[in-house]
């Protein structure tokens, strides 16, 4: 896990954001609960199909400890654990929209980027094929 967001050198406010939102699967995390709202980590991991309950915790993980996500855990068995987004998380609503928006041009003229049509599945999913925000193929 990487280091904490507060405690980095305020060089340019460029990489604090990608240092707060850098990594596969936090956009697209962002994204669903910007579209759903409040969601369980199952329905989370169905929805993001391709990443593994590994990465999606680490993720959710590091989200939380920035400020984006909310975890409401209920006292119940089995545990109820839901998902939601800070004020700072919906702060991100527009951008978020714009990046939907710029990857669907891109894909429409370019194709999958190179990186995501050459390299085999890492461990931790990371270089997983491209697929939208629902977990599909984006050429199915």
């Amino acid at each position: 896990m990487r280091g904490d967001v507060r405690n980095t050198q305020e060089y340019c406010a460029v990489e604090i954001a990608m240092e707060v939102l850098g990594g596969r699967w936090k956009l697209a995390v962002l994204h669903l609960l910007l579209e759903k709202g409040t969601l369980r980590f199952g329905e989370l991991r169905r929805a993001l199909p391709s990443i593994t309950q590994r990465m999606l915790t680490r993720q959710l993980r590091e989200m939380e400890a920035d400020d984006l996500v909310v975890r409401t855990v209920y006292a119940e068995v089995p545990p109820k654990v839901e998902y939601s987004l800070t004020e700072t998380g919906h702060s991100l609503r527009d951008i978020a929209a714009q990046l939907d928006t710029w990857g669907r041009r891109y894909l429409d003229a370019h194709g999958s980027p190179a990186r995501v049509r050459d390299e085999p599945a890492g461990a931790d999913n990371e270089e997983a094929p491209a697929r939208n925000c629902r977990g599909l193929s984006p050429h199915a």
